[in-house]
């Protein structure tokens, strides 16, 4: 597939670059190669992916111990194109992370499935927002200071029914393996996830987009969408308007 031919490309870039001396690579000479490259910060990020994924090889097979290409920051990118994750990007990024990070695949299914931000998932639900007979969760506060509810379909219901089993109720939902603090996030897990699966250009954040971006495919009004996501001004939602099945 075309994706699978631009990585290759990238990966010939970096061996007519670097030749045999890839696992010696500090990240010096890979940010001062990447700089020379002036690349937009997409094509920044994309390659920074492969980069990773290659390194995670290495250290798979025993030929290298650090990956360098870690201490890269992903670059922000220009509001544009929303991005979204589509079905078959979704069964490979479940497979991944059902391989090498179970535990934290009902994290991935209630991202999607109810479209809120980081920090409302792991810093500001309780157990005593979510409804599980009445499937509903509660957010008390939001970016801009509103709550709101949001319906839980079968497949979050499920989600949060194995943590609230794993955790036999308390708080706080997501919680680390050892020691059961409270999770400040998905990253150190997350992007390793997504190149495994060849997912690229794609942030947590854009789980809420894939959320909204899925309602608004299926014919649900924006007005809904914009009380679902939290959103303060209706013009923070018309992103997703040509997305609706009468635009298409």
């Amino acid at each position: 597939n075309q994706g699978a031919a631009v990585d290759k490309y990238r990966i010939g870039m970096l061996r007519d670059a670097f030749g045999d001396q890839v696992a010696n690579m500090t990240i010096g000479d890979i940010r001062k190669w990447m700089d020379q490259r002036k690349w937009k910060p997409g094509t920044f990020n994309r390659c920074r992916t492969v980069l990773r994924l290659i390194f995670k090889l290495g250290i798979e097979n025993k030929k290298i111990e650090i990956n360098p290409a870690d201490m890269l920051k992903h670059k922000r990118e220009p509001d544009g194109k929303t991005r979204y994750l589509s079905a078959d990007e979704e069964t490979r990024l479940r497979k991944a992370i059902l391989a090498k990070f179970p535990l934290h695949l009902p994290e991935l299914a209630i991202a999607l499935g109810t479209g809120m931000r980081a920090g409302e998932m792991y810093d500001r639900i309780n157990w005593s927002c979510v409804d599980l007979l009445r499937r509903d969760l509660f957010i008390p506060t939001s970016k801009n200071g509103s709550a709101r509810h949001i319906p839980l379909n079968g497949e979050t219901l499920a989600a949060f029914q194995e943590l609230f089993g794993r955790r036999r109720g308390e708080d706080p939902i997501f919680a680390s393996k050892r020691g059961g603090k409270r999770l400040a996030g998905a990253r150190h897990w997350f992007e390793d996830a997504l190149a495994d699966a060849g997912v690229c250009n794609f942030r947590w954040h854009d789980c809420r987009h894939t959320f909204a971006s899925r309602l608004a495919m299926a014919g649900v009004d924006l007005r809904t969408i914009a009380e679902l996501m939290g959103h303060k001004k209706i013009q923070m939602t018309m992103r997703y308007a040509h997305l609706a099945p009468a635009h298409n």
